[in-house]
């Protein structure tokens, strides 16, 4: 088991774009959106993973994540996802020696490009890149379970409202 420890913020402008050393494309589902446990199914590109996470207590939550074929990833997508298919391109960007993940979000939620950094631990600083705006960590409507499992939460200006 590993614990999650991650800071989410909004994105303000699009320098992660030139700054990205890799750009993926992901489709992703949940089978449970508990807020006790989360079971989310992934493709991302070519590989595809079946993740549980935990409960957040604060910016921590505890996750396992198991790779599992392509195949059976796309058939739990198509048959067994509760809500929305999450669509989106993840940006891999380096800065100060830490790897910040930008996702721009398609479909429903186009518009919407939130940055996360994970770290050791809840009270690590870091610096924040020059696209980084405001800080969403903690902030359910910005879990991609919620966004998934719901349909009245629209993307105005950038933000999920």
């Amino acid at each position: 088991m590993a614990v999650e420890i991650e800071r989410k913020f909004l994105v303000k402008n699009h320098d992660y774009r030139h700054m990205a050393r890799e750009c993926t494309h992901i489709m992703q589902g949940y089978l449970s959106s508990e807020i006790r446990a989360t079971i989310r199914v992934r493709l991302r590109g070519d590989r595809a993973y079946l993740t549980v996470k935990g409960a957040n207590i604060g910016s921590a939550r505890d996750e396992w994540e198991y790779p599992i074929p392509v195949d059976d990833a796309r058939q739990m997508l198509q048959r067994c996802a509760a809500g929305s298919v999450i669509d989106k391109e993840r940006f891999v960007v380096e800065f100060e020696g830490r790897e910040w993940e930008v996702d721009e979000f398609h479909g429903h939620y186009e518009g919407l490009v939130v940055a996360e950094v994970e770290l050791s631990s809840e009270d690590e600083q870091v610096s924040l890149p020059p696209f980084v705006g405001q800080e969403v960590t903690g902030n359910t409507r910005y879990y991609n379970s919620v966004m998934a499992s719901t349909d009245h939460l629209r993307v105005v200006d950038g933000r999920l409202v």
